[in-house]
């Protein structure tokens, strides 16, 4: 049975990495609203009527609960996105670019 060494990056006190491995705290923040979104869309599969302006059609609640979170995640992406560019061209404004 041969005996390996450790790697450069696993050795202790070179500052060759992480040494620990763990979830961050977006990670965990993520994975607990996804499962908050899959519990509640496991209760609320009923068909619901959604009237807008002039349509009206029906949906089972669990697809309504994901088409709005994927759009309310694209909308928050969105702003964050638009917020860099202003702030970028802010920033060059001040430099003088």
């Amino acid at each position: 049975m041969a005996q390996q060494s450790p790697s450069p990056a696993s050795t202790p006190g070179t500052g060759g990495g992480r040494t620990k491995a763990g979830l961050s705290g977006a990670m965990l923040a993520t994975l607990a609203g996804g499962g908050l979104l899959l519990v509640f869309i496991l209760q609320n599969r009923d068909d619901v009527t959604l009237q807008f302006l002039v349509w009206s059609f029906t949906w089972p609640m669990w697809l309504f609960t994901i088409v709005v979170a994927v759009l309310g995640s694209l909308v928050w992406i969105g702003l964050g996105l638009m917020r860099r560019h202003r702030r970028r061209v802010a920033r060059r404004d001040a430099r003088g670019d």
